[in-house]
């Protein structure tokens, strides 16, 4: 049981989240604290079914409600209008809250037996890769929180997908573990909002984001590699193993080119290169479609700006 004030990591398909009430400010303070987390960067709210959900927040839109009937529990956040009981502090003060059912039995349990949603954005320092195994969470914030909820590692391994509607349609505000032509199967064509700058609409849209400790440049791997050749590099690969490099070690996404299974490695391995001894990261771009989508935006976003 979560109690007044604590905060919990929990488990969730996508990533651990650090948890608190929802409708407690001092609680929701702790979490922008312990993250060191902009207050302008708006959070999620998480509930076990879409009814609860609309204790929070107006789900009317009918093309809204249909991907919640179908995605839900799973990776898909929505972006609705907010009910005067969300404290402003949970959306930054925007009309609009984020909600979603996570696809977690663990949290799913938890959240059951709660009279409140909890809010939870990834369970990690302000701008650091997101935790997809308890130990990320332990060896980061382990001293900052009251608990953690061991629910193995994650089986998306990226955040949800955010959408909203915007000048009357459907957008995606943020790419996740729910690819855009499966949410375009069930409402049509959506719009891409993928916001980059310090002023975002919906949770996880800042323009620097899930850093590694290293420098990480995204580009050809093989002319990366041999820019940086005097250094140690650890080369994030996609696919087909290339010549082997004394000074590079190669961490390989999927070598059957599956994007489901480097959506769930993606994290891990940002962190595994970020924390050995190696100098410098470089990696590849995956295919625009499905997940590859979400795994590009967020090495984008974890990108060294300048050489």
């Amino acid at each position: 049981m979560l109690q007044k004030g604590e905060l919990v990591a929990i488990p969730t398909e996508t990533v651990y989240g650090l948890g608190a009430n929802a409708l407690d400010t001092k609680a929701i303070l702790r979490v922008y604290e312990v993250k060191q987390r902009p207050h302008f960067d708006p959070l999620i709210i998480h509930v076990f079914e879409m009814n609860e959900a609309l204790k929070y927040a107006d789900l009317k839109d009918e093309r809204l409600k249909k991907l919640a009937q179908k995605f839900w529990p799973g990776p898909l956040t929505l972006l609705l209008p907010k009910k005067n009981i969300v404290p402003d502090l949970v959306t930054s003060g925007l009309s609009q809250v984020a909600v979603r059912v996570p696809k977690h039995e663990l949290t799913l349990q938890l959240l059951k037996q709660l009279n409140f949603p909890i809010a939870a954005p990834s369970a990690n320092p302000f701008g650091y890769v997101s935790p997809t195994e308890p130990e990320h969470v332990n060896k980061q914030l382990g001293d900052k929180i009251d608990y953690i909820l061991d629910g193995g590692k994650c089986t998306v391994g990226i955040e949800s997908t955010i959408i909203g509607i915007e000048d009357g349609e459907v957008c995606v505000y943020r790419l996740g573990g729910l690819a855009i032509e499966d949410i375009e199967k069930e409402v049509g064509k959506v719009s891409l909002r993928i916001n980059n700058s310090s002023d975002p609409k919906a949770p996880g849209q800042l323009k620097d984001h899930y850093a590694p400790n290293k420098p990480l440049y995204i580009g050809n791997l093989d002319e990366l590699i041999a820019k940086h050749s005097t250094k140690k590099i650890a080369a994030i690969c996609f696919g087909k193993t290339p010549s082997a490099k004394q000074n590079v070690t190669y961490f390989y996404l999927s070598e059957k080119e599956n994007l489901k299974e480097a959506a769930i490695n993606l994290f891990s391995f940002l962190r595994r290169t970020g924390e050995g001894d190696l100098d410098v990261i470089v990696a590849e771009l995956l295919p625009e479609k499905g997940l590859g989508r979400a795994i590009n935006d967020r090495l984008r976003r974890a990108e060294t700006k300048t050489l």
